[in-house]
């Protein structure tokens, strides 16, 4: 039998480990952090333990041996306990058997003994736990051979994948998530078993779903999760939009790339130069609009004009479905997806200070976001040709620094408020105001006159004029 006491270094196992045998309990760490020492993986600071008897009472008993009593948070119809001791989060829970209604995906849970508790495990890699008892100190218990499963690195389920699944489907996407996230592979059998009962997704909470999806974008290569779920027809239940961009279409000879596999090489070159989540999303969502503004125009060939803001109006209504957020991460997302052709009109030696300075005012801080979105939408295999790209976004950001440094366009504001307007010429708040405040930030952003309160003053003097208001 393999000892493992060396993972047991922590002087909080020894404590629970004492609590447990004053209790006459059998008592284990499971989950995660066995996993994650096996494969020298850095741990999480949550820690789960399992004991043959109540979870509840050994949770009080180990706080009882605290000098600062930590808050204990009791779920008695779940038989947990819950507490955070020196910033570590520590969840105990009686071994229990599980049985599931085929319309949810709520367990009724009964006593169990630890072999029932580990066979409700959703995978080998989870269903391992050492042991905390002084008699036993170190002992792994690894009925499925998690560890040969973390050699050959391979996401399986206990017991058969279909009760696995059928019982509680989110573990379909859990699946997906572990193999993104350990860059693992899924079992073939378990895989089958995902296809198969895939449409069951659909009596899961939406934001649990969400939670899991938001950890695959999280990875370091996300394109590996997300072809997971597209090929497993996960994706399909999740976002038929995003399945909507799969597939190549031949008229006359004239071919459009396969928009899916090009959105999964965004999201990757995203993920080399970013860590917002959002921004990610927002390279996920970038060509939604495609499939509904796709058209063949002799003799141009396929185009698909006015896709962005298509796709930014598709957004709000996946958001509200998976229960993302709907505030200004959301806008956010929007934001980029509408605009991320833009900067790409900007590399002509032609283009207009005008037309930087409304970019500029437009993307407000989020103007580097957007380059980056811009620059992970480079896909070519021509390594010419994505030098050249490359190299003229280089022109267009010292396009931005040289017209922001001039004019500070960035999230301004014109130089006369609204209040200064009214006071000027003695009237309250009006449409005509409204006319005036626009009218200077158009003649700002057009170059008409500089970012500066004197031509400013002097121009609202020539609108008010053309507009009929004199002092």
């Amino acid at each position: 039998m393999s000892n493992y006491s060396h993972f047991l270094d922590r002087p909080i196992f020894k404590e629970i480990g004492q609590a447990a045998d004053r209790l006459g309990l059998e008592c284990y760490v499971v989950g995660g952090y066995v996993r994650d020492r096996l494969i020298e993986r850095p741990t999480k600071m949550d820690l789960d333990f399992v004991t043959v008897g109540s979870g509840i009472a050994l949770a009080k008993e180990v706080r009882k041996g605290f000098d600062k009593k930590p808050k204990l948070s009791i779920f008695k119809s779940f038989g947990t306990a819950h507490m955070n001791y020196q910033g570590v989060d520590l969840e105990f829970v009686g071994a229990r058997k599980e049985s599931y209604k085929r319309n949810s995906r709520n367990p009724i849970v009964e006593d169990g003994t630890l072999e029932d508790d580990q066979n409700r495990r959703d995978f080998t890699i989870n269903a391992m736990a050492i042991c905390l008892n002084e008699g036993r100190w170190g002992e792994l218990i690894d009925p499925f051979n998690g560890v040969a499963d973390l050699e050959r690195k391979l996401i399986k389920t206990p017991l058969s994948p279909d009760k696995t699944f059928d019982d509680d489907p989110l573990r379909m996407m859990r699946a997906v998530r572990f193999a993104a996230q350990l860059n693992y592979r899924i079992d073939s059998g378990t895989l089958k078993s995902i296809r198969e009962h895939a449409s069951r997704l659909k009596i899961v909470a939406p934001e649990r779903i969400s939670v899991e999806l938001n950890k695959i974008m999280e990875v370091d290569k996300p394109s590996y999760g997300l072809g997971l779920l597209f090929t497993s027809g996960l994706m399909k239940e999740i976002m038929p939009e995003i399945c909507a961009l799969q597939g190549v279409e031949e008229v006359e000879g004239h071919l459009h790339k396969d928009n899916f596999y090009h959105t999964l090489e965004v999201v990757d070159n995203l993920a080399r130069t970013s860590e917002s989540l959002w921004l990610r999303w927002a390279a996920l969502l970038h060509d939604i609009g495609k499939p509904r503004t796709k058209k063949f125009i002799k003799p141009a060939g396929w185009t698909f004009r006015g896709h962005e803001f298509v796709g930014s109006k598709m957004i709000p209504k996946i958001f509200k479905r998976l229960h993302l957020p709907t505030d200004a991460r959301m806008k956010y997302v929007q934001k980029m997806v509408m605009m991320s052709s833009r900067p790409a009109s900007l590399v002509d030696d032609t283009v207009t200070d005008s037309a930087v300075r409304r970019l500029l005012f437009d993307a407000g801080e989020d103007v580097e976001d957007l380059m980056l979105l811009c620059e992970a939408d480079l896909t070519t295999k021509n390594e010419r040709k994505k030098r050249r790209y490359l190299n003229n976004f280089k022109e267009v950001r010292l396009k931005f620094k040289e017209v922001e440094e001039r004019d500070q366009i960035r999230n301004f504001q014109p130089p006369v408020t609204g209040q200064e307007i009214m006071d000027h010429f003695g009237i309250g708040p009006s449409k005509i105001i409204g006319d005036i405040k626009e009218a200077l930030k158009e003649a700002i952003l057009e170059g008409h006159i500089p970012n500066e309160k004197e031509a400013a003053l002097a121009k609202m003097q020539e609108v008010a004029k053309e507009l009929g208001l004199r002092k």
